[in-house]
């Protein structure tokens, strides 16, 4: 079986063991750089939310997404130990032999398992990462032959996970929404009974040429919202401002909630989806598990009509099913979200 699969991909961490860099992972486009100012991201107390300073933090995440579509968030109902035990899974996954990895390897025309960047174009620039993929979220669209079966807890740790990531994604919504003065289920019910969750194990594993090559090549997300729970002490993720690079700082335990571009529609452009990208390190391997909450794709999603008057236009049309359009644009250099724009007539 591990035959068949290896003629699918060699993983980054195989090309770093053997100190290799192949052409199709260098940007030619000037220098990368990996210490770019720090990025004030703000950091809202969860548990703040249910007390007399709920309005205080709420103006906190409001300014965040529109300031720069990130968050950083603390109590969140997730106990420290606990969030070692899902890096540690995640760590230990990657560092099994690749024969046992490979029992859980993508396909070529799927994105599901483990593997790396899809090969969408001859053109394309290929991420440094080796990933895990899993379909979480509603259960019956998980495909269990793809979860890890070694480390022996991978399984029950993970489902843990996803639950209290459900819990969290709706009370992240919710407070999205009253922060705007809406009703607070609006972006909640665009999200459909349907909604999914998927969850992606990223490893980095250390590139012996960081100034060429990247982790993640810069993107925005298709999501609603992207959960990111980062490496404990490898920084790597940046996120584009004003045309200029920011480094996110790590928050010890927090998570960082960013603006997908599905939420950017439904706000009617008043959270940012962050253009991001993942720079690489010469020394040290970085962990990082995301999990995307992804609007059903039967449902429709637009722009709340309480949010469109004469000062603010409809900016973006209806969509539905916008990971379709999503991935056609990506891999093409495109960003999604301006297909869903609608084009302001000047006077």
């Amino acid at each position: 079986m591990a035959e068949t699969h290896e003629t699918v991909f060699k993983s980054v961490q195989e090309l770093a063991n053997d100190n290799q860099v192949p052409e199709k992972y260098i940007h030619t486009q000037g220098s990368i750089n990996s210490s770019s100012p720090l990025l004030d991201v703000p950091v809202v107390d969860l548990s703040l939310l249910t007390s007399p300073a709920r309005q205080q933090e709420l103006n906190k995440l409001q300014s965040g997404l529109e300031f720069c579509g990130c968050i950083q968030v603390i109590n969140h109902g997730l106990v420290d130990s606990f969030l070692d035990k899902v890096h540690e899974i995640s760590k230990q996954f990657f560092a099994l032999p690749a024969e046992e990895k490979l029992k859980y390897a993508r396909t070529v025309d799927d994105i599901y398992g483990y593997g790396n960047d899809s090969v969408l174009s001859d053109k394309q620039k290929l991420d440094w990462t080796d990933r895990l993929y899993l379909n979480v979220f509603p259960e019956d669209i998980r495909n269990l032959k793809l979860w890890p079966q070694k480390p022996e807890c991978f399984r029950e740790v993970l489902e843990e996970y996803i639950k209290n990531m459900k819990l969290l994604s709706e009370s992240l919504l919710k407070a999205m929404a009253a922060s705007l003065n809406l009703e607070e289920n609006c972006f909640l019910d665009q999200c459909g009974e349907r909604g999914d969750m998927i969850a992606r194990f990223n490893f980095y594993p250390p590139c012996p040429t960081p100034e060429v090559v990247l982790g993640v090549k810069p993107h925005a997300d298709a999501s609603a919202i992207t959960i990111l729970l980062q490496d404990k002490e490898v920084e790597g993720l940046q996120v584009l401002k004003d045309d200029q690079w920011f480094r996110v700082p790590i928050v010890p335990y927090g998570l960082l909630v960013n603006v997908g571009d599905q939420v950017e529609i439904m706000s009617n452009g008043i959270f940012k989806s962050p253009v991001h990208r993942v720079v690489t390190n010469a020394e040290r391997e970085r962990n990082t598990l995301a999990v995307f909450i992804m609007p059903d794709v039967t449902v429709g999603i637009g722009p709340v009509e309480k949010l469109i008057n004469e000062e603010r236009p409809r900016a973006y049309k209806d969509v539905k099913n916008y990971v379709e359009l999503f991935f056609q644009s990506y891999q093409h250099g495109k960003r999604p979200i301006e297909t869903a724009m609608i084009c302001q007539e000047q006077d």
